[in-house]
Parts: C-alpha cells; sequence; structure tokens
C-alpha cells in the first residue's frame, strides 16, 4: 500500500524510498561497485516505483475530479478494466459527450458480480471520445484492448497524465500531483509491479516529456516556442514579476488570459511551481542515478505555465465572486459566473435568483470562503431546483391544456410525466382522469393548480384501483380497495359480510353504466353505491325482527294480533286487508304447519317474507273470488225468484264469470229457465229459516259467510245472525244446467251424424252382397277343372272349323297366291336397296368420318397392344418400326444436346473460376481503398479477368499424339467403370480426408457426371450418392441426430449438387415470389428481438419529442423491455405478421411439392428407409424431423435467408439487401426452422410463445409433406435405365475433364486402391495396372517451348493443366466377358438385324418372314434402307464423331436381305439353346424386345426433349450469372480505371516534388515517441538515440529498403513491400518483427510510408 511522506529531507537522514533511517552503506548513490545485474535489477525496480509513483497521482487525480474514492493503487489497472471510472472522468469535463445515464454498470454491481462483459468497452470509448471533444492530440490515446484486456496499462496511465495537464492547461481540472519519492511501497509491492511490467513487454512512455509533446503538437514554430518557454523560467528564477509579465506576454510563448494587474501573483505561483519541480527532479536523480536527463525535467513546460497562470485567474476570480457574495450584488455575481477565466458550466442568467440561494446556504453552511468546486456544485444544485420548478409549472399548464382538449391520452401521458410530481397514475384509468379532472376544472372555471390535482390524481388513482378489483372479481380485493384512505369514501364496512355485497352492487353499476360506453365508475358514484348497501342491510335487518314477530303471531292463533304483525313497516307486505284477518291467520298457520310437517328438522320452522307475501297474496285472492261468487248465486236466485224471468236474463245471470259456472249452451236458455225455477220453487219449500247470510265452502275447508241483503262478507258467522235455506248453492245449480245441456247435446248428436247412419246401413249390406259373391266364387274355384275342359273343348271346335274353310280356298288359288308373295317381296327389297343407297348419298360426309373413326381406333388399339400387352403380335410391331429410325430432327436433337452439354460444363466452370477470382478482386480492392500502392496488383488482376479464356474449346482424344493415344484410351476405360460402377467412388470420398472432399466433388465427380445434365448420368449420380448414404448411415453414424448436429459427407455433397444449376431453378421456382414480395414490400418490418426494439422506440421518441427519454438507454434482458407497453404491442405486431408470413411460405412449399429436384427427394426416400432399417425402434416422428432438416434446413433455409447469395432474387453489383430484409426473411427462417424440428418457442425466446401453437399446427402439415416428399419411384422406374442400356443407345457417354482432374483422380486410385477395390480379382487393379504410376502433365500433354524461361514453362505447364478433355467413355470388358453377357450381346445384334428385315418384309410370325422368300421390290428397299442409314452416319460422324454407330451394327447392317435372314436363323438357334428365345413360341421374345425398343425409342424422345429444355434453361441461367459477374468486372475496371488517372495526376505532380522520393531518416528514439519502434531486443530505451533507421524507396513500385546504422555503423538492411504490410494490416496483425529484432507497429508504420512517400 502506497504512503505519502510528504516533503523529502536528505538532511534530516530519511530515505526517499521507504521513510526508514538513511544508511548511507545501503544508498545506491555511495561510491560501490555494483554487478551489471544488480544494476538492471535496480533499475527495473526504479522504473516499476517510478510507474507505481504515476498510478498512484492518476488515483488522486481522477478522486479529485469525480469525487469517489477508488480501490488502491496496486489494485488501480483492473479497476479500470471495465471504464467506468475513466467514463465518469470524462463525464466531469466533457458531461454533453458522456452522460451519466449512458455510462454501463455505472455502480459496478454487474462487474462486481459477474466480473467483464463485453458492453464495458462502451465506457472506454465514451472516454476516449471524450477527449476527442476537447482537443487531446490522438497520439496518446490508448488502444481499447489497452485498458479492456489490460494489454497496455502503462500507456493508459501515460494518457491520463496527459490528459491531466492538458485539462490543467485549459483551467478545466486541477493539476496532477508529483509524488515521486513521496509515497513508499513495500518491496512485495514493486516485485509483484515489476513483473507485471515485464509481462507487457514494453518500453515505459516517457511521463516527463508530455509537456514538450503537447507542445510539439501545436502546429507552430517550436524553436521560438521554446526560447519563449525558457526566457519566462529565466524571468521566473529572477524573481521580478514585471520582467516575468513581459517574458509571459511574448506572442510565441502562446499564451492566454495573461492580466497585468496580477503580475505578482504570477511570479509567485510560477516560481512555487518551478521549485517543486526542481525538488522532483532533484529527488528523481538522488534515486535512479545519472540517468539521459531533460531540459524541461527542472523546467516548466508552456502547458504547465499556462495551468498555473489559469490557476491564479480562478483563485483571484474566486476571490471576486465570494465578496460579491457578502455584499449580496446579484448583478456582480453573475458577472462572476459567466466570467470564461472560471469555466463554470450551466450558467443560466434566469436563474441568478437560484444561485443566490444555493450560494449563500452553501457558505452558511460551510464556515467560509467557497472555492470553485463547491461554487460548480450550488450552481447545477440551483439549474436542478430552477428546472423542476419550470417543468412542474410546465408539466401543470400542459395537464390543464390536455384536460381542456378532452384528449385523455395526451391527459394520461401529461400526468405521468416525473416533472408533474403527482400521485401514481394508471393506465387503465385514461378516462376516468380526463372526465373527471374535466369536471373539476369546469366546477372552479379556472386551471387546477399543482395542489389541486395532487389531491384529485391522489383519490381518482383509488378509484382506478377499485375499478381494477371489480374486474378481478375479487370482494376482498374489492373491500380492500374501498378501504384505501386515499379514495376519500365514507361509511365504508370494514365487516367482511359487506364485502360481497359492494361488490355485486359495484358490478351491477358499471354494468349499466356499460351499456352506454362507460367501463368505469367515479368516485361519487362508488359513495352511491356504498350507501345503497348499508341502507339495503339495515333494511334487512329489520326486517328480519318483522318476520319473528309474524310467526310469533301466528303461534299465537290471535288473528287481530297477526294482522297487526304484518301491517309493522319494515315487513313491507303488500295488499294486507284488515278484514281478512281471519283467513290470513287460518292459512298462514296452515302453511307453518305444512312447512314443519316438509321439513326434517325438529325445531319449529318459520315462515319467510316471500312466503308470507304469497300467503297474503293468496288468502286476498281467495277473498275476492268467494265475493264474486256469493254475489253471482244470489244474483240467481233473485232473477229465479222474479215472475218475471226470462231466458235471456237467466243466461245473463248464469253465464257470469265471477260464479264460474260451466257447461252452459245458449240454445238451453227455456230449459235452463224451466229447470232452475222449479228446483227454486222446491228450495222455497223447504225448512222455515229465513236468514240474510249465505255459507260458501272454500276448497281448504273455510266457510265464507255472505249477507245478500247487505252484500256484507265474513269469514266467522257473526254473532246472532241466521242462514238462508231457500238459496240454491252453486253446486245445485252447476248440476242442473250439466244434466240439461248433456240432455241437448245427445239430441243434436244424433241429428248432425245422420249421413254417417246412412253410411253405416251401406256398409252392412255391402258386407252382406260380398259375403254371397264370395260364397258363389269358392263354387267355381271347386269346379274349376271342369270349366276349363268345357271352355277348351268350346274354342277347338270353333278353330277348326275356320282352318278348313281357309285351306280350301288356297288350294283352289295356289298360282295367283304364289305370283302375289314374289311382286311383294321384290318391290320390298328393291324399296330398301334404294333408301339404303340415298341414305349414304345423303351422309357421304358422316360416311367418311367413321371410316376414319374405325381406321384411328384399330391404330389405337395397335398402339394400346404396342405399349401394355407383355406379347405383342408382329403384325402389330411392324407397323411401328419406323420409329427405331433416326430422323433429320433426331440428329439435329442430339447434336445440340451434345453441344449444350459441352457448353454447360464450360460455362459451370468458368463460372466457378469468374466467381473466385472475383472474390480475390474484392479483398485487392478493400486493401486499394487504403493504399493505392497495391494497385498494380489489382490491375494485374484485372487483367487476369479480362483474358480468362472462356470459349476454348475442349480438346479430345484426336488432338493428341500418336503416342499418348493409348494412354488416353485406358483413362476413357477408367473413367467408364469409375462412372457406372458408384461402389467405387462411394469408398474412395471415405478414405480420402473429409477436407479435400468438397473439392473433388466439385472438381471431378460433378464433372465425371457431366453435372447431370441427362438422364443417364443423373441415374448414376443419383446412384452414387445413393450407395454413398446407405454406406455412410451403415458404417459412421452411431445415434441418428449425428445426421442433424454432424456434417455427414453425403448429405452436405447431396444437398451441394442440388443447389447447383440444375436444382438452382427448382429453388428459385419455389421461394422467388415469396422472398420478392417480402423484399418489395417496405412496410414489412419483423423484429421480434425485445432489446432491439425497445432501443429503437427510444431513439424514435427522443427523435419525435426532441427531449431526453427518461427510461434508460439500455436494458439487459428481454423480460425487462417486454414489461414497457409499447415494445410488447410492438413485438406481438411483429410476431402476428411473422406467423402470417410464415403460413404463407410454408403453404407454398407444401404446393410446390412437385417443384422439389427429384434428386433430393430420392435422397430423403434413401435417408428415410437407411435409418429406419439402421434404428428400427426409433419413432417415425424421429425419423421424418430428420428428413425434413434436409429438405428445409439444408436445402431451402440458406436460400431464404440470403436469397442473393443462391440467385433466388436478381441484385445488381452496385446494390445489396438491406438489413430489414434480410432481418425479415431471417425472422421467417427461424419459425419455419422450428415448424420443421417441431420445437415450440421458450427460454431466452419466451416472447415467441404467441407463435408455439402455429409452430405446432404447422408441424403435422410439414410432417404430412416429408411423408410426400419421400413418396417417389425407384431410380430405375423413374429413369427406364438398367445393366443393358448402354449396349442399346446408339451413342457413346462422353465428359468433359481438365488434365490435372484427370491426374489427380488417377492419384487418389493409385494411393487408395486397397480400399476401393480390396477384391484381388476386381477389375479396377486391371486398368491401374494398365496406366502405371500416374503421369505428370508433360507426359500427357507435351512439353513447353525450349526457348522459355523456367517461370514462363511453369506458368504454361499451370494453364495446359487446365485444359479440358473430351472423353468418349466405352467399357474395356464389354467384349471379353462370361457366357451370358455374350449372349446378350448376340441378342442385341440379332433383333436389329430382325429389325432391318422385317421392315421390308411382312409375315404374321418371325419363322414366317425368315422361311419366305424376298422379292426384288424388298431386296430393292432394304438396299435403300442401307444406304440411307450410311448417309445419316456419315453426317452425324461429320458434325460431331461421337455420334457414329458402333462398328458390330454397322458391318452387320450392309450383308444382303437373304444373307441376314440366315444369320438371324443361325443366331436365333444359338440363343435358343441358350434358353434366351423358345421357337415353341415363334421367338416371341425377340418380337417383346423389338416392341420393348420401340418404347424406349419413344421415351428416349421425350427425355431428349426435355433434357433440351434443362439444359437451354441453364445455360441462359448460367448466361446470366456471368453476365452478372461480367457487370462486377465492369464496375471494377471502371474504379480501376478512374484510379489510374488519379495515379498519372499524382505521379506529375510526384515529379514537380522530388523530396518525396528521397531517403528519410529517424533516429530510434524518435520512432519510439512516434509508437512505431516499440522494442529492440538488446537495447534500453536510453540506447534509442543512437540507433538510426534510414528509409528509402526502389526501383520497384511499392517496395522500400530500410537501413539500420548503431554509432554510425550500418547493421543492416531489410525490404519490405507495402502490399505486404496492407496484407497485415487485414490480417489483423498490428505489431510484426523488422531485422529479428524490432518490434514494428504495423498500421504507424503505414502511416509514415503514406505520409512522407504517398502524401496521404
Amino acid at each position: 500500500m502506497a504512503t505519502t511522506n510528504g516533503d523529502t529531507d536528505l538532511a534530516d537522514g530519511h530515505n526517499p524510498q521507504n521513510g526508514a533511517v538513511y544508511d548511507p552503506t545501503a544508498d545506491p548513490y555511495v561510491p560501490e561497485r555494483q554487478s551489471a545485474d544488480d544494476m538492471d535489477e535496480q533499475r527495473n525496480k526504479n522504473i516499476a516505483y517510478q510507474y507505481l509513483c504515476h498510478l498512484e497521482e492518476a488515483k488522486k487525480w481522477i478522486e479529485a475530479c469525480i469525487d469517489e474514492e477508488m480501490p488502491p493503487t496496486t489494485e488501480l489497472e483492473e479497476g479500470l478494466r471495465n471504464g467506468v471510472y475513466l467514463a465518469k472522468l470524462g463525464h466531469y469535463y466533457a458531461p454533453s459527450k458522456v452522460p451519466l445515464k449512458r455510462i454501463y454498470d455505472r455502480e459496478q454491481t454487474k462487474y462486481t458480480s459477474k466480473g467483464l462483459h463485453f458492453r464495458h468497452t462502451d465506457n472506454i470509448n465514451y472516454w476516449l471520445r471524450s477527449m476527442e471533444d476537447v482537443g487531446l492530440p490522438q497520439i496518446f490515446y490508448p488502444e481499447t484492448t489497452d485498458v479492456y484486456d489490460r494489454k497496455n496499462m502503462p500507456r493508459v496511465v501515460y494518457c491520463v497524465h496527459a490528459l491531466s495537464l492538458y485539462l490543467f492547461k485549459l483551467g478545466k481540472a486541477p493539476q496532477i500531483q508529483n509524488l515521486y519519492g513521496k509515497v513508499d511501497f513495500t518491496e512485495e509491492e514493486i516485485s509483484i509491479m515489476q513483473m507485471e511490467l515485464e509481462k507487457y513487454g514494453i518500453q515505459m512512455p516517457a511521463f516527463g516529456k508530455i509537456g514538450g509533446i503537447l507542445a510539439e503538437n501545436m502546429s507552430v514554430d517550436e524553436a521560438a516556442l521554446h526560447a519563449a518557454v525558457i526566457a519566462i523560467n529565466e524571468a521566473v528564477e529572477r524573481e521580478n514579476a514585471d520582467e516575468t509579465l513581459g517574458a509571459l506576454q511574448n506572442a510565441n510563448a502562446l499564451l492566454v488570459n495573461v492580466d497585468p494587474e496580477d503580475k505578482q501573483e504570477y511570479q509567485n505561483e510560477l516560481f512555487s511551481a518551478k521549485e517543486e519541480k526542481k525538488e522532483n527532479a532533484l529527488n528523481k536523480s538522488l534515486r535512479e542515478g545519472e540517468v539521459d536527463s531533460d531540459v524541461y525535467d527542472t523546467l516548466l513546460t508552456q502547458a504547465e505555465i499556462q495551468g498555473n497562470i489559469n490557476k491564479v485567474n480562478i483563485a483571484l476570480e474566486v476571490a471576486s465572486l465570494n465578496e460579491a457574495l457578502e455584499n449580496q450584488n446579484a448583478n456582480v455575481v453573475l458577472k462572476a459566473l459567466s466570467n470564461k477565466i472560471l469555466g463554470l458550466k450551466n450558467v443560466d442568467p434566469d436563474n441568478i435568483e437560484w444561485y443566490m440561494k444555493e450560494l449563500q446556504a452553501a457558505r452558511d453552511a460551510k464556515g467560509q470562503r467557497l472555492d470553485k468546486d463547491e461554487i460548480q456544485a450550488s450552481i447545477n444544485a440551483a439549474n436542478a431546483k430552477a428546472k423542476s420548478e419550470k417543468d412542474l409549472s410546465k408539466a401543470v399548464a400542459d395537464i390543464n391544456a390536455a384536460i381542456c382538449a378532452e384528449n385523455s391520452a395526451e391527459t394520461l401521458k401529461a400526468l405521468k410525466r416525473p416533472e408533474a410530481n403527482l400521485p401514481k397514475v394508471h393506465d387503465n384509468g385514461e378516462q376516468l382522469y380526463q372526465s373527471e379532472l374535466k369536471e373539476i376544472r369546469d366546477t372552479n372555471e379556472e386551471d387546477l393548480n399543482h395542489q389541486q390535482l395532487s389531491v384529485a390524481v391522489q383519490v381518482l388513482s383509488a378509484v382506478v384501483l377499485i375499478n381494477d378489483a371489480l374486474n378481478t372479481g375479487s370482494s376482498d380485493e374489492t373491500i380492500n380497495a374501498l378501504l384505501n384512505p386515499d379514495a376519500a369514501l365514507d361509511d365504508v364496512e370494514s365487516d367482511l359480510s359487506y364485502a360481497e355485497r359492494y361488490y355485486s352492487t359495484l358490478t351491477a353499476a358499471r354494468q349499466t353504466k356499460a351499456e352506454d360506453g362507460i367501463n368505469f365508475l367515479t368516485q361519487e358514484e362508488v359513495q352511491q353505491c356504498i350507501e345503497i348497501v348499508n341502507q339495503t342491510v339495515h333494511e334487512e335487518q329489520e326486517r328480519i325482527l318483522a318476520i319473528t314477530a309474524i310467526n310469533e303471531a301466528i303461534d299465537e292463533g290471535d288473528a287481530d294480533m297477526t294482522l297487526s304483525a304484518l301491517q309493522m313497516q319494515y315487513a313491507k307486505l303488500n295488499d294486507v286487508e284488515p278484514h281478512e284477518a281471519v283467513l290470513y291467520q287460518k292459512q298462514l298457520h296452515a302453511e307453518k304447519e305444512k312447512k314443519a310437517a316438509n321439513s326434517e328438522d325438529e325445531s319449529d320452522p318459520m315462515l319467510w317474507l316471500d312466503e308470507i307475501q304469497s300467503t297474503v297474496n293468496s288468502c286476498n285472492k281467495t277473498a275476492a273470488d268467494f265475493n264474486k261468487l256469493a254475489y253471482g248465486v244470489a244474483l240467481i236466485n233473485t232473477v229465479l225468484s222474479s215472475p218475471d224471468a226470462t231466458p235471456e236474463s237467466v243466461m245473463k245471470v248464469i253465464t257470469d264469470s265471477g260464479v264460474g259456472l260451466h257447461s252452459i249452451t245458449a240454445e238451453c236458455g227455456a230449459e235452463y229457465l224451466k229447470e232452475l225455477t222449479a228446483a227454486k220453487k222446491a228450495k222455497d219449500l223447504e225448512g222455515d229459516e229465513d236468514g240474510d247470510w249465505v255459507c260458501h265452502t272454500t276448497k281448504d275447508g273455510h266457510n265464507y259467510y255472505y249477507n245478500i241483503k247487505t252484500n256484507e262478507s265474513a269469514w266467522v258467522l257473526p254473532e246472532g245472525a241466521a242462514l238462508n235455506c231457500h238459496q240454491l248453492t252453486k253446486e245445485e245449480i252447476q248440476a242442473i244446467l250439466t244434466r240439461v245441456t248433456s240432455a241437448h247435446d245427445r239430441q243434436l248428436l244424433f241429428k248432425s251424424n245422420e249421413d254417417k247412419i246412412i253410411t253405416l246401413q251401406a256398409h252392412t249390406r255391402g258386407m252382406i252382397a260380398r259375403k254371397s259373391f264370395h260364397e258363389r266364387m269358392d263354387f267355381i274355384r271347386r269346379q274349376l277343372p271342369a270349366i276349363i275342359k268345357l271352355q277348351s273343348w268350346l274354342k277347338g271346335v270353333t278353330q277348326r272349323r275356320i282352318y278348313k274353310d281357309r285351306l280350301e280356298y288356297l288350294n283352289t288359288q295356289e298360282e295367283a297366291t304364289i305370283k302375289v308373295q314374289s311382286l311383294a317381296r321384290m318391290m320390298a327389297a328393291r324399296n330398301k336397296y334404294k333408301k339404303r343407297q340415298q341414305y349414304f348419298r345423303d351422309h357421304v360426309k358422316e360416311v367418311v368420318q367413321i371410316q376414319a373413326f374405325f381406321r384411328s381406333n384399330q391404330a389405337r388399339n395397335d398402339y394400346h397392344i404396342l405399349i401394355s400387352s407383355n406379347n405383342p403380335p408382329l403384325k402389330v410391331v411392324r407397323k411401328y418400326m419406323h420409329l427405331l429410325d433416326r430422323n433429320e430432327m433426331d440428329l439435329s436433337e442430339e447434336l445440340e444436346l451434345h453441344g449444350l452439354k459441352a457448353k454447360v460444363v464450360k460455362q459451370i466452370r468458368s463460372n466457378v473460376q469468374l466467381e473466385n477470382d472475383l472474390s480475390a478482386m474484392d479483398i485487392k480492392i478493400g486493401l486499394l481503398v487504403k493504399n493505392r500502392i497495391t494497385l498494380q496488383d489489382v490491375v494485374t488482376h484485372s487483367k487476369k479477368l479480362k483474358t480468362a479464356d472462356m470459349g476454348r474449346p475442349a480438346s479430345g482424344i484426336k488432338s493428341l499424339s500418336k503416342e499418348k493415344r493409348h494412354m488416353l484410351e485406358s483413362y476413357q476405360h477408367l473413367f467408364y467403370q469409375l462412372q457406372t460402377n458408384p461402389n467405387y467412388l462411394a469408398k474412395l470420398i471415405f478414405a480420402m480426408p473429409q477436407v479435400k472432399t468438397t473439392k473433388f466433388l466439385e472438381s471431378v465427380i460433378l464433372s465425371l457426371y457431366n453435372y447431370a445434365a441427362n438422364q443417364r448420368e443423373e441415374y448414376l449420380l443419383l446412384k452414387l450418392f445413393k450407395t454413398a448414404l446407405e454406406e455412410e448411415i451403415k458404417s459412421k453414424v452411431d445415434k441418428m441426430m449425428e445426421i442433424i448436429t454432424g456434417n455427414p459427407m453425403v448429405i452436405k455433397m447431396v444437398v451441394t449438387f442440388n443447389r447447383g444449376a440444375k436444382g438452382q431453378s427448382s429453388l428459385r421456382s419455389i421461394l422467388q415470389p415469396l422472398v420478392k414480395e417480402i423484399m418489395d414490400d417496405k412496410n414489412i418490418n419483423i423484429n421480434t428481438n425485445p432489446i432491439d426494439v425497445y432501443k429503437t422506440w427510444i431513439n424514435q421518441q427522443e427523435t419525435e419529442t426532441g427531449e431526453a427519454t427518461d427510461l434508460p438507454y439500455e436494458v439487459s434482458t428481454a423480460a425487462a423491455a417486454m414489461g414497457h407497453n409499447e415494445v410488447t404491442n410492438r413485438v406481438q405486431e411483429s410476431i402476428t405478421k411473422l406467423s402470417s408470413l410464415s403460413d404463407k411460405f410454408l403453404s407454398s412449399i407444401i404446393a410446390a411439392i412437385d417443384d422439389i429436384p427429384y434428386g433430393m427427394r430420392y435422397i430423403a426416400k434413401t435417408l428415410r428407409n437407411s435409418l429406419t432399417e439402421k434404428f428400427p425402434d426409433a419413432a417415425s416422428d424421429d425419423i421424418l424431423k430428420i428428413v425434413g432438416n434436409l429438405i428445409y434446413y439444408r436445402f431451402m433455409n440458406p436460400a431464404i435467408v440470403a436469397p442473393d447469395a443462391f440467385d433466388i432474387v436478381d441484385v445488381g453489383a452496385q446494390k445489396g439487401m438491406t438489413t430489414e430484409q434480410r432481418r425479415n426473411l431471417g425472422s421467417i427462417a427461424k419459425v419455419l426452422q422450428s415448424v420443421a424440428s417441431g420445437k415450440t418457442f421458450g427460454g431466452d425466446s419466451d416472447h415467441l410463445s404467441g407463435l408455439n401453437k402455429f409452430v405446432l399446427n404447422a408441424h403435422e402439415r410439414f410432417k404430412a409433406f416429408c411423408i410426400k416428399v419421400c413418396d417417389v419411384p425407384e431410380l430405375d422406374d423413374r429413369f427406364n435405365i438398367n445393366e443393358y442400356s448402354d449396349f442399346v443407345n446408339p451413342t457413346k457417354p462422353v465428359v468433359y475433364m481438365s488434365v490435372q482432374e484427370i491426374l489427380d483422380t488417377h492419384a487418389l486410385l493409385m494411393e487408395h486402391e486397397e480400399i476401393v477395390a480390396p477384391e484381388t480379382d476386381d477389375r479396377l487393379h486391371e486398368l491401374l495396372s494398365d496406366l502405371g504410376d500416374p503421369p505428370s502433365i508433360q507426359d500427357l500433354i507435351g512439353h513447353a517451348p525450349v526457348d522459355t524461361n523456367e517461370q514462363q514453362a511453369e506458368a504454361l505447364l499451370t494453364n495446359l493443366a487446365k485444359s479440358e478433355i473430351s472423353l468418349t467413355l466405352t467399357n474395356k470388358f464389354e467384349i471379353a466377358g462370361d457366357d451370358d453377357t455374350d449372349m446378350v450381346q448376340l441378342f442385341i445384334r440379332t433383333k436389329r438385324l430382325l429389325v432391318d428385315v422385317i421392315r421390308v418384309q411382312p409375315g404374321e410370325t418371325v419363322p414366317q418372314v425368315l422361311k419366305t422368300p424376298a422379292t426384288e421390290e424388298q431386296k430393292d428397299e432394304h438396299i435403300a434402307l442401307v444406304s440411307k442409314r450410311v448417309k445419316q452416319d456419315e453426317k452425324a460422324t461429320k458434325d460431331d464423331d461421337k455420334l457414329q454407330r458402333t462398328m458390330s451394327v454397322l458391318h452387320d447392317s450392309k450383308l444382303p436381305l437373304e444373307s441376314i435372314k440366315r444369320k438371324i436363323e443361325k443366331n436365333l438357334a444359338t440363343l435358343e439353346e441358350a434358353k434366351h428365345v423358345s421357337s415353341s413360341d415363334n421367338y416371341q421374345a425377340m418380337v417383346t424386345s423389338i416392341a420393348h425398343d420401340i418404347r424406349n425409342q419413344r421415351r428416349y424422345r421425350n427425355q431428349r426433349k426435355q433434357e433440351l429444355l434443362k439444359l437451354r434453361a441453364t445455360m441462359n441461367g448460367l448466361e446470366s450469372k456471368s453476365g452478372f459477374y461480367q457487370e462486377q468486372i465492369d464496375f471494377y475496371n471502371k474504379y480501376i480505371e478512374t484510379c489510374m488517372l488519379n495515379l498519372q495526376t499524382k505521379t506529375k505532380k510526384s515529379k514537380e516534388s522530388k523530396k518525396k522520393n528521397e531517403a528519410i531518416k529517424y533516429t530510434g528514439a524518435r520512432l519510439h515517441e512516434k509508437g512505431i519502434i516499440l522494442e529492440i531486443e538488446g537495447l534500453s530505451e536510453n540506447q534509442f538515440k543512437n540507433v538510426l533507421f534510414e528509409i528509402s524507396p526502389v526501383a520497384l513500385a511499392g517496395t522500400f529498403e530500410v537501413t539500420a546504422h548503431f554509432l554510425g555503423v550500418k547493421m543492416d538492411t531489410v525490404q519490405i513491400v507495402f502490399s505486404d504490410l496492407l496484407q497485415l494490416q487485414y490480417d489483423g496483425v498490428a505489431v510484426m518483427k523488422m531485422f529479428s529484432r524490432a518490434k514494428v507497429n504495423v498500421n504507424l508504420l503505414i502511416f509514415l510510408l503514406n505520409k512522407k512517400f504517398y502524401g496521404k
């Protein structure tokens, strides 16, 4: 730990190192001889101690600036790495450049818990920018890695010292202390620092020369400035204030703010500073001995002089300001605060009153005068208070304005502003705040002040919480919200029994308001609801008491008491009639007993209020009904007693609804009157009592008494009253009415059913008649045989009589009869013939059409037999023999096909080479942007692009010498075997190193298969891929997931091939419309990264408002970003759009399943089958995921993410995709990848969980898609190719390969021969034996010309190695094979000969054709056919020698026709012995084979047309791509042309100035100061001045010669190439070695060469 000694005094016997008693024997300066090692060790310790002192100085200075304690000195370097202290320092002198809120991890909590984070580098960059802002020369700046990675901490401390001196000069910071010799460190601390410095491996910066370097960077006359500074130091030394003032005012000194009135203060301060510096220099010299000294070790530098002048000026201004404060002179105080000398920040004249208050308060608190920092602190505090007050006023005004404008969103936003200093505002109360505040303001008729707003917002926020509690559906939360004192609600009962009532009442009230579109309750409405609930509860309690009293009265059985209870106010019973009290008592008592009987509870049950009210209502209704009944019955008796009674009057009274009589018919009125009158008279005769009361009984058994005279009623017979027994009762009246009505109805029934009675009688008679008929029929059926016999006898007698009469007549007219018959037949036949003839004449066109239809139908039948029949007859096959001939179109198409295949292969090779050259050109152009010295290299490369030979024809076997012809024929045999037997190449792929596989695929395999240009080669290539994939899964895949997590070689090869020209068109057709739509739609902006969305939102908010946001600029997690509603809404909007677009992509991909290349689908099928076989227990879904990974992730996904790289969309050479376009497509690809794998989003991507439902549903669709992808036919069925196809094809396969590819393949086969062909009898061994060891290029093609030098010869051979050779592949073993192979070939030749015979000679079977002698015409026709074929072959051979027929076919076809027939018979006999054909079926196998060839010829022609179309499309695509590359070449050529013109212009200027071509010289010390020389091994820093470096250009452009001299002696010379330096810079190499000893900064060396030699 460092401790400060203060001033050092050697005379007192104190050592400056450790403060111990001075010991002369321990003093290194006492003459004593030390060894060199001891001296070096002591010197290193001194350097370590010196550096520790500088660290302590920097620490003290930074602490004084930022007013914060820093880590101990020995831990300071580590503490600076996170950049927090440095960023705070930058805020101190450049607050606008480094705002505190932009400092990452300002409190260092993350650094303390988790250590360094890459974002800590932002703090370091802020510090560097702050130094740029104040103007510190960049020569002092460290690199970011010097701080963050602790690569060069001395450089950082050196920069801090330079910054302190620079700021002191500007008067913006205090002067850094010189603590050298004034602090103590333990030996352990010094040793540790010594080891740390040795780890850095750098020279210690020259701290003492900072002032001089600052002066050098002032762009002035250094000599004049140096002289002026020395003059000032001399004047200060003489202690003459006037002389010092004169020196200070010297213009060459570049000093500012020198006030002559303060000359004495300047003198005193400068003299004190100079004395202190001399003392420090003395301490250093005493400690370190005689070392290289600098003149400014004891003299004040220009920066130090200016800093001390500023220090004096500031001190005087501060004193003046304090005096003004004492005098309370605001104007003087403001003037002093605004003085530039003080350099106070953020002084606002409008805030002078606040300044006066704060400054006076600070001065009173301190009790003495304030210094500059305290003044600045008071200004900042006053500004904050003033701003807070202004912001508060503005916020209140904005709130009132928003309220008046009735803009609820703006009102809410204004209320939430921190400047408003209001209680918490809730977002969901937007409408409540607006409406209530508007009402309050309207009531006050003026703007609301802050206090009113605070009270209102406090209450309204509580009301918002009440509304929120209602939304939760919880009564507990509701009661808690109501009890909140901020809500200012009265009479809220805390009893939980009220909670549910409060909740339901408030909810109902809010639902009522919701019908009007208002979804909240106001405070007043809430209070009303509370009062309603309280009143309701109170009434319910009173009502319970009333119910209890009623039940007690019922139990007492006193009707009057019951009536009184029913009439209680709180019972609130309706329609209680006093005169019905007896009925109430009876009925209520009955209900209570009934309830007791039905209840299981033994206690006495009580009637509840609704039951009581129901009973009262029932009693009232009963009383009313019986009153009507009694009145009606009395009226009926009155009418019946009247002598004037009529049927109408009787009908009127008995139909009264109140009486309730039924079964009344209007037609029976007279009968009713008669019967009722009789009954009434009979009743009058009964008894003697004649009272006024009549009794009626209810259904419950209660008696109802009615006075027929007074119409009174009672439920108890009044005392002394008598009943009347002469009145008819209701029941007696009803019985009479029912009897009369029934009699009337019976009479009407008979009358109304008279017709039905007649019908019944008729049915009865009919039944009797039918019975008689059936009896007669039964008799006839029993006598049926006798009846039939009688009828037949009678009919026979009659017919015989008629026949005999007719026969007798004809016998008499025989001749006439015959004549008539003949004439009739003749006329009929003649008419029929004429009609038929006329019909044909009338329909001649229809007849022709019918005949044509018949012939075409016959032809179709024959063709169908040919195509589908297993054994077509010879006569059918003969009709289509002509299809086997090659016509002119076949020939032209064959020529075009071969030509296109050659062009496609060449164009592919050319494009690949162009692409590689352009990639290299990009790097060279990138280097050229920095320096034009490499322009010659770029021009050379550009010429290479121009001279690339794209049209050079491929040489074939004829172009070689005779000696090398045999070798090339052997290569043709070898490559035929490699092409047709996939096992060789499959084993070779796995035998060779994986790093060579891709190159081998591109250069050899694809060339060998002509990039699958036709059906045969695609078939063979896919067969190779299938064999290799099955082998790889079988032998190298242990877990299924290795297919996904690893990079299987065959999968990579398959995808690479299918992304080529053949599959690229498929990708383009599937994806181009979708990708183009995304790229063209400028409104699509998908960003689902919450952190990025948050940053974009903050930037947009600040841009639109022009004000700094209160939110943090950085958020650490996505969850923190999603905590903001705006971010959540934007992310959700992107997710919705992303789901829609992903579904569109997926649907299009699924719909385009037929556009996926067959090769990809077949390999997917192979992959699925192989995995199922290898892992039988694996789930099918897991296997389908791997198939989906192949189809989507490996094949389609890259094309979606980077469509420009895969030619999905066309992008010009000078254009490119935007970041938004790439992000949109990348987001879609990410979702589709999840769909393909079935993995949902979670964890870090939890914000995308809204897509999980879509992902799971889409994954099921994708699995079905994968199953359909694998549903493709096998190779043999798809291409209709087998092992004998090459024998049938009229032409041999041709491939185009470069010489180098041929030799490389040969070498690889020789190297891995035992792996590729492990069997000793394998044919490959014979083929490789024929070739021998791999030849050289000279052996295969030829030697370079004799007159060429070695370099030219090598270049020529390199060029020749790229020459293409066309190989016509042939099978060496097609003749010398087994017996079965010979028979196959004999069968094919015989078949060809038989075709020629059948063409000219018809027959039903083969034997018939062969045995029938040929006519002369048939022989001539055969000769003409052969001649025609020979001419076609000659033309084909002339156009392309690869289209000629095999020799065996040509030889046999030229024989005479009869000779051919004999040869066929002989061959058929041989084939029959081998059981290939049979004479028993007339050699049907031969005929069937011919039919098969005809079908294949048709398929071949169709396939050839398809191949031509594909090749043309491929060629167009390749030419388009070549055009794109040419566009880039033209762009580069224009750029180079411009550079050349600039170079010529600058060259002319450089001739005028020869100075720049002259050598430059620098000492090692000078280059070390510039930072170019970092270290020279074996030399200390103080010896660098003895080293001289001379740099001079040489004749070769861009090359420099560097010569090193030591003490005038030339030591070494090296040449450096400028392009090599640029390449090092491009590769990120910062330091290089020169002369094997000197470490050089590459970037600064390039800067020096540019400045001195190129004027940059």
